[in-house]
Order: C-alpha cells, then structure tokens, then sequence
C-alpha cells in the first residue's frame, strides 16, 4: 500500500484580547515570531491572519507534535504584539472586513474583485499528500470529489459570525462559496482536461493566476500533492491531525485504485454543491446526502463507513491511533462549531475566546491522547 508524505496548513485568525474583533496586526505577529522564535509565518489576504505550515511528515503523529509546537509559538507572538490568535472559520465576533495585506498580488486580487476580497476574514485547513504524478494526481481528485461534504461536515468550525448564530456550522464556507471558482471541482478525465479548464478561467478572468483556482481538492500549484481544501481551520491539534490522517488514507487508497485502473464514480457537480451547503449547515450532529447512493444519511453513520473502508490502511501507515483518537473526540465533544456553541452559551465572549484560542486548544490536545 503506497504510504506517502502529508503537510498540513493552518490559517489563524488575529483579534483583540478581550472583545474577539479582528485586528490588522499580521506585520507584528509575523515579526515577532520570526525574532523571537524563529518561526516563519505567512502572510494572507487581509492583515488579520497568518498561516502556519508544517514540514513533509512521514505520518499524521509527527503533523500533530510539529502543529503543537508551532501553534505554541503563534499564541506566543501574537500575545506579545497584544492581541490573541484564534483557531476559527471565520470572525466570531465584530466586523467580518479587513484590510487587505499591501502586497503586489493581494493588492492586484483587491483591485479585480472589490469587497470579496475585504471579506475574506476567514480560515482553512488545507491538507497536502505526496502523489507520484501530475495525471495520477487529477484522477485521485476524482476519487476524493464524493467525500468532500463529510469532510467539510466533521470539520466545521465557524457557526457565529458578527455575535449571532448564523444557524450554519461552518459560516466559512458559505463566505468562501462567493468566488467564481471555489466548492468542488468537476470531474476531469485527464490532466489535458483539468488544464484545459485552468487555462478557461485564467483567459476569463475569473482567476488572476492558478493559485486562485479555488477548488476544495485539487492537484496543488506549487508542490507535487493532491491538496484538499474544504475544512475549517480545526479547534484543536487533534482535530486537525484527524483530518490529515483520514485525507492521508484517502489519497493512498486512490493512488492504488488509479493504478489498478478503477475509475473514479463521476457524481454531478450539482450533487456535491448541494451536500456541501447541507454539510456547511449541519455539521457533524446532522445528516447530509450520500453522493454515491443519493440517500440522507447521518454524518456519524458515513464517517463509521469511511473509517472502517479505510482501517487496513491507518493500521499500514501508523495513523490508526490518531483516528482513533479523533473519533472519541468528536464523540465526547462534538465538532468545532458544537464546541463553540456550548462555550458561548456558557459564558459568552470569554469562554468562546478561551475555547479557540491556539495554544489553549493546543493544552486540550495534549491531554486528550
């Protein structure tokens, strides 16, 4: 069983200590990391968020002790610059605009698309997986298409937005859902295929370059990986760590079944876009359509199924007590937006804030395995 590489990205996002407004503070943040702690942050589009990356893991465990220490030294920055980083999908609390980060590209992204790009105070978890080729990779995006929604169900972690409930577990994604390329991707027969359709939306101008071909799986631009894009930025190490382990295992069994000539099932766009807007809603508590038999089934019933599918394969590559780990969390906890919900209707702000807040959520994770 091929048993390969995963990274793993996580994007924060930068507030005031005590009211959870997001403040522009990225430039300090990432100076202070880089000084003080000789961590290399990421700038993003607006200058209340940073980006962590891991290195290439040879499993999801190593992810998790590289997630821990990194997430350690972000809260750290961030309280020195005198604001709080928050493991959120989008903005809790205050105005969901921010400033956009003066960069060539990000200022060019502005001036093409206006106040969507102001709008993008949110935050993703994107998930890298070594593949051996460029044609390999667009088919094993074919084979990761119908797992999306459950994906984006058990991951979502954004149900406030402004103070209020938007009565979505993850807002993210509905915001995020507003580029003209974004949510699932089609069904590509061939790599020709899938650069056929880049080449169409960069000449269109519905995407300045390739890396804002927003898809939620794609071939990544830069790195030879199938990139799955579609989930909150998660509450916890844990969480996160359960996601790359489970796209991981994805991903293998897919390089095996592109090799062994199974076809991927080519399930409508239209289907996976209305799964998603219900996995967005419901979250990991709710039920979402099965795209491959077009049957409302709970999120926990199709998560039991994946995992079973794929338990040979945790148990070859060394990720089987990471699931684990993470399926007990779930259970006990539910997701992030469940998480969220219980701390703000216990005591508001505070608890919410103290609930996300990175290296406390780190402290969580250390405990839990």
């Amino acid at each position: 069983m091929w048993s390969p590489t995963v990274g793993v990205e996580e994007e924060f996002l930068l507030v005031d200590q005590e009211t959870g407004v997001p403040v522009n503070l990225a430039d300090e943040v990432v100076a202070i990391a880089r000084e003080q702690h000789g961590l290399e942050l990421e700038r993003e589009l607006t200058g209340a968020q940073v980006e962590i990356n891991t290195s290439i893991c040879r499993d999801a465990e190593q992810a998790r002790t590289e997630l821990l220490e990194t997430r350690r030294k972000v809260a750290a920055s961030a309280r020195a610059a005198g604001c709080r980083a928050i493991a959120v999908g989008a903005p809790p609390m205050g105005d969901a605009t921010g400033e956009v980060t003066d960069s060539p590209r990000y200022q060019r992204i502005a001036k093409q698309f206006g106040a969507l790009a102001e709008q993008q105070l949110i935050c993703g978890c994107h998930v890298h997986v070594a593949i051996p080729d460029q044609e390999t990779a667009v088919q094993v995006c074919n084979h990761v298409r119908p797992w999306l929604p459950l994906l984006a169900a058990i991951t979502a972690n954004s149900p406030f937005s402004g103070g209020e409930d938007t009565e979505f577990a993850s807002w993210r994604t509905t915001v995020w859902s507003r580029w003209p390329v974004s949510g699932p991707p089609p069904f590509f027969p061939s790599w020709k295929d899938y650069e056929d359709a880049y080449t169409a939306v960069i000449e269109s101008g519905t995407a300045l370059d390739r890396a804002m071909v927003y898809w939620d799986v794609r071939p990544a631009t830069e790195l030879p990986t199938v990139e799955v894009r579609v989930a909150d930025v998660a509450v916890s190490v844990d969480d996160a760590v359960f996601l790359a382990a489970l796209v991981r295992a994805l991903v293998a069994k897919a390089t095996v079944d592109v090799q062994n000539g199974v076809i991927a099932e080519a399930v409508p766009l239209e289907t996976l876009q209305q799964a998603g807007w219900q996995a967005a809603k419901e979250g990991f508590q709710g039920s979402v359509v099965d795209v491959l038999s077009g049957e409302l089934v709970p999120v926990r019933e199709q998560l039991d199924a994946l995992v079973r599918e794929l338990t040979p394969i945790f148990e070859t590559n060394g990720d089987l007590a990471v699931v684990q780990r993470g399926l007990r969390l779930l259970d006990e906890e539910g997701c992030g937006a469940d998480r969220q919900r219980r701390a703000f209707g216990n005591a508001g702000v505070p608890d919410l804030l103290a609930l996300l807040d990175v290296d406390a959520a780190d402290r969580n994770a250390d405990v839990s395995g």
